[in-house]
């Protein structure tokens, strides 16, 4: 399978932050920053990162070259992304991947982000964390729980045990492989389905059910994603307009995929969020994800 793991942080690493999505708000930002630094890492950016070219932060290129550069120093340990909003889909066929398997460390994000982490996993063979943000998360008042869950994966590396409620019945195994819906179906029309089996997990916030059952179609309609979807783990889908149709699809999508599934984990873009290595090899077992 061959795929990398990145060395763990510790304290007095050197964490990199990029913006390859929204634009920023410095006061916020630096907020974030200054809770990294309390939590003992080290923190580098280029002034460029507050560049606004209209709804993103800065032009493309500017972006690239930072990701490719932060990968390339010997000096960064880990990349942590600024916030999520729209941008990273822009980027994915301009990167170098080669540079980022050969220097493999720590990189997290979520929501856009997504767009860059699987292709990361796809191309580099590197997991990735979706894991809290600098702007939106440290910058605000965090919970313990996303604090701890964000330490306990990426400092401690800790095994965990997850539970969840049952949809479908069932046990299965293959790497941990998704994150924000829309942003993973924004990647179809590339190579970027996994070549090994998953087990798939996904989010939302805002999309209306019937365009989440859409989505998941998409998905499906995918051969190699048929092939390889070994189980299934929803997040949250927050601010839908009809809860009772949201279980009846994924119900109905776990039983036309005939895999086991499980939801309500704390997969999402609210206050508590667990922070989880994609591209890991994980088990699904009845109402348990054990990473």
């Amino acid at each position: 399978m061959n795929i990398i793991k990145p060395k763990l942080l510790k304290k007095n690493d050197t964490l990199a932050i990029i913006a390859p999505a929204g634009v920023l708000d410095r006061d916020e930002f630096l907020k974030g920053v200054e809770f990294l630094q309390n939590m003992g890492f080290k923190t580098k950016f280029s002034e460029k990162i507050f560049d606004v070219n209209r709804y993103l932060a800065g032009p493309d290129d500017e972006k690239v070259f930072e990701i490719e550069n932060y990968f390339s120093d010997k000096a960064i340990d880990g990349i942590i992304c600024a916030r999520g909003g729209y941008g990273s889909i822009r980027l994915v066929k301009k990167i170098n991947y080669d540079i980022i398997k050969n220097n493999p460390k720590f990189f997290g994000g979520y929501s856009d982000i997504t767009a860059l982490q699987l292709m990361i996993l796809k191309n580099s063979r590197l997991i990735t964390y979706t894991s809290p943000m600098v702007q939106s998360d440290f910058a605000k008042e965090i919970s313990e729980f996303t604090k701890n869950s964000f330490i306990d994966t990426c400092v401690n590396g800790k095994s965990m045990v997850l539970e969840g409620e049952i949809i479908k019945n069932g046990s299965a195994e293959g790497i941990l492989w998704g994150g924000n819906l829309s942003t993973i179906v924004s990647l179809c029309g590339q190579d970027f389905v996994p070549d090994e089996d998953f087990v798939f997990f996904a989010e939302d916030l805002g999309e209306s059910v019937y365009k989440i059952d859409k989505m998941l179609t998409q998905l499906i309609n995918i051969d190699k994603f048929q092939t390889h979807i070994k189980g299934i783990v929803f997040g949250e889908f927050l601010d839908i307009e009809n809860e009772n149709w949201l279980n009846d699809l994924l119900l109905e999508t776990a039983k036309n995929l005939n895999v086991p599934a499980i939801r309500n984990l704390n997969i999402t873009h609210s206050k508590d969020k667990l922070t989880l290595p994609i591209g890991k090899i994980v088990k699904l077992d009845r109402n348990k994800l054990f990473l």
